[in-house]
């Protein structure tokens, strides 16, 4: 995982494609905690190269641009954190409410250990502008489609639209990560929790 990378390492003995392997993990972990803060906007390839212990010349041997390495990032915190998700779920009791809590619960603790991770994929996201609009939306389908099938049985008994259903429950889950985010006085994780399974299970059509 992310928050488990290590820059301090040394070429003796690798290969060339180890070495290429190598400076991508640097440039990645210099990126999860620039682009986490000051942001993606601020930081330069130069800075990148900097904290990743790399020459300029060296980057581009790994990535394009800021870009593809911004999008490479969002999208190892966005498999990292459905997986975690997907795996909460699918041990969770086989009942709506099981599932959704174990979901909410497995997500938001997730997501909110680091930093780092909560805003690139809840903050920088949107900052960055277009560099991560189909990144995002491949993003949202995902857990979109992670909803679908732990309410499949129930939303499909109420005739509701699935697709929306899902939807509108990802988004307000990211609505409020973002105020935890921005908040002077955060919410305590357990009422993040309380509230998205409280909108869930609503939005479902649950009383």
């Amino acid at each position: 995982m992310l928050d488990g990378w290590n820059v301090n390492r040394s070429y003796r003995g690798m290969s060339a494609e180890q070495r290429l392997a190598d400076r991508r993990e640097r440039l990645m972990t210099a990126a999860y905690t620039l682009y986490a803060k000051p942001g993606f906007t601020a930081t330069t390839i130069e800075r990148l190269c900097s904290e990743a212990r790399i020459s300029n010349r060296a980057f581009y041997e790994c990535f394009g641009g800021r870009e593809e390495l911004l999008q490479a990032l969002h999208e190892r915190c966005v498999d990292e954190s459905l997986a975690v998700v997907t795996k909460a779920v699918q041990e969770a009791p086989k009942t709506l409410d099981d599932r959704v809590k174990a979901g909410i619960q497995a997500y938001i603790e997730f997501t909110t250990a680091d930093w780092r991770r909560a805003r690139i994929m809840h903050i920088e996201v949107r900052r960055s502008g277009d560099v991560l609009t189909q990144s995002r939306q491949r993003a949202v389908d995902a857990f979109a489609r992670l909803v679908e099938e732990a309410s499949a049985d129930f939303v499909e008994a109420t005739g509701m639209n699935r697709r929306l259903v899902a939807l509108g429950v990802v988004g307000a889950l990211q609505e409020l990560l973002i105020e935890w985010l921005h908040a002077n006085e955060q919410p305590s994780i357990d009422e993040l929790a309380d509230v998205a399974v409280h909108i869930f299970t609503r939005s479902l059509g649950k009383p």
